[in-house]
């Protein structure tokens, strides 16, 4: 009995532990924060303002607090959503707060079914990822020295900007751009994506005719290679027209930097040459001129013939060799003198 006991305890902590990690792993957005879910001012800007500051994600929850009798929310399509259309919903609630948790990735609309409430602007699209778990970081090369590396958006982003594209072209406006210089943007992963198109493209919000594939990883880096004009877009649908654009202009730096003239090597150091032996006499002495020494007669009367050492004599000590010989002599004649002393 006790053996089921604590075995029972023991599975209820690990399902306590299990649901504290999935609780912890959620994100609460409260829709529209202190102004909460209402008829905004300004339109439907509000909204689209504050959904752009959020990464949703698979198992977030969002809290709509509204005056109930006053408001609803409903979750409808995306043509119910551009339309405004309120007759057909995937659901509906009246009680206030009301929290729907995001059960699956993509898009999600939702609005008040109230009377000209949609239409003024009480709506909200968002955008769900699928949660996993953080891989590595790919290591980022650092940048060649003298380039500058641009944040578009700066703190912004890369993402649907509130205002529309005035947003990205007051960015733009004081910077200058150089050949080498490099562009990061910074977006949610599934949610953008960034593409460099033609101008035509650009202007039309329109990618049919490309066949370059946008790049989908965050963050995104864009080395500036070519002096001119540059244009980038997402191609989410209408996230172009709603002004998630950039176009700038790259006038500084060249393409390619001249290479550097080969260095000859350094001369390798000549040797000196030895100079001949010298022929000319010695110097005269000043008693008069130099008269060359004649060697002695021998005794035979002959002519002097140098001496040639035998190889089996040794060689006379060196001079200074004679003080060492006699200090080492010197012990044995103290010996030789005690032991005549002691015989006698």
């Amino acid at each position: 009995m006790e053996a089921r006991l604590n075995m029972f305890v023991f599975l209820s902590l690990v399902a306590a532990a299990a649901l504290l990690q999935g609780s912890s792993a959620q994100t609460t957005h409260v829709v529209g924060d202190d102004m909460g879910w209402l008829v905004p001012p300004g339109g439907e800007v509000a909204y689209r303002t504050w959904a752009a500051a959020q990464t949703f994600t698979v198992g977030d929850v969002l809290v709509f607090n509204f005056t109930a009798s006053a408001h609803n929310v409903a979750e409808v399509s995306k043509e119910a959503f551009d339309s405004c259309n309120t007759t057909n919903t995937i659901s509906i609630s009246t009680t206030s707060p009301t929290n729907i948790t995001l059960a699956s990735a993509g898009e999600h609309h939702f609005l008040c079914t109230f009377p000209q409430h949609c239409g003024l602007g009480q709506k909200l699209a968002i955008n769900v990822t699928a949660a996993a778990a953080p891989g590595p970081q790919p290591a980022t090369p650092p940048p060649a020295p003298g380039t500058e590396v641009y944040t578009v958006g700066d703190g912004l982003g890369w993402l649907v900007p509130p205002g529309g594209d005035i947003a990205y072209e007051t960015w733009a406006r004081n910077k200058t751009f150089a050949v080498g210089d490099v562009l990061v943007f910074n977006f949610t992963n599934a949610a953008h994506n960034v593409l460099q198109v033609t101008k035509a493209e650009f202007d039309a919000c329109n990618v049919s005719t490309t066949t370059t594939a946008p790049i989908t990883a965050s963050p995104a880096r864009i080395t500036l290679a070519s002096r001119g004009e540059h244009y980038y877009m997402c191609t989410f649908p209408q996230h172009c027209s709603l002004g998630q654009k950039l176009a700038i202009n790259v006038t500084g730096g060249d393409a390619t930097a001249p290479a550097p003239a080969p260095t000859s090597p350094a001369p390798r150091p000549s040797t000196p040459a030895t100079p001949p032996p010298s022929s000319a006499a010695p110097p005269p002495t000043a008693g008069g001129p130099s008269t060359p020494a004649t060697p002695p007669p021998s005794s035979a009367g002959g002519p002097s013939t140098p001496a040639t050492p035998s190889p089996l004599t040794p060689p006379p000590p060196p001079s200074g060799s004679a003080a060492p010989v006699a200090a080492a002599a010197l012990p044995f004649s103290v010996l030789a003198v005690a032991l005549a002393f002691l015989c006698n």
